[in-house]
């Protein structure tokens, strides 16, 4: 009777023991929540008029994100947006904390594998900005130099370059991301040559006129810088 008892008595004792140490790391892991929850909202309010003090929203009108987030049907403000994602990473950083606390095995092995992504998280948020801002004065500049060229198709060629180093931009953060590195790298290779071999047709087929104005005028100013002899041989 003795031993039956134990076996049913030892596995709720260790169950007991068992909960007696998760109470602690349970009641960690909800100040950590607590706290990091209170100190991500003040940081987003403090952010919020640090950003309207710099004048952010203008600074993005005036670079185009404003226009990027409306293309993707995303019609808050720039600082608002900001604000909130920078929110939401620290709440997500203090939930991974706080699974931490709780010093499970599997949950700390999936915490280690979520900090140690963060660097490329950030170096990829790095690329896509700094990339976009490049594209658009990339734009500007071609856009300008075609113009004054007497380009006809220079707001398409501008469109053009923009959208080639784009796609350059999105594949050099996915690749920075590791979301199928050979997929990704194949999928470039096969936009971009596409895009390429297409501006190279389109180019040489619409270019005929401006390429043969050029040759005629290069012909008729060289003819000018060499008269002929008005001496006439007999």
């Amino acid at each position: 009777m003795e031993n039956f008892l134990n076996l049913i008595l030892d596995p709720l004792t260790g169950l007991l023991m068992k909960f007696k140490l998760f109470v602690p790391n349970f009641l960690a892991m909800l100040v950590i929540l607590l706290v990091g929850i209170i100190l991500a909202l003040i940081i987003k309010h403090l952010l919020a008029k640090f950003l309207a003090a710099v004048n952010f929203d203008a600074w993005s009108d005036r670079k185009g994100f404003t226009r990027l987030m409306r293309k993707g049907d995303l019609w808050s403000k720039p600082s608002a947006m900001l604000g909130t994602l920078v929110y939401s990473l620290l709440v997500i950083i203090t939930l991974m904390s706080g699974l931490s606390a709780l010093q499970i095995p599997a949950i700390d092995h999936l915490v280690v594998q979520f900090f140690s992504y963060i660097p490329r998280i950030l170096s990829a948020a790095m690329i896509l900005i700094i990339g976009y801002m490049l594209s658009g004065f990339a734009n500007r500049a071609v856009l300008i130099a075609a113009a004054n060229s007497g380009f006809h198709s220079a707001k398409l060629l501008a469109e053009a370059i923009q959208t080639l180093l784009i796609v350059l931009i999105l594949s050099m953060v996915m690749e920075q991301l590791q979301i199928a590195p050979s997929i990704v790298f194949a999928a470039f290779s096969i936009i971009f040559g596409g895009i390429v071999i297409a501006l190279a047709i389109a180019f040489g087929v619409g270019g005929i006129d401006t390429a043969r104005r050029i040759i005629e005028k290069e012909i008729t100013k060289n003819g000018d810088e060499h008269p002929k002899d008005e001496i006439e041989h007999i």
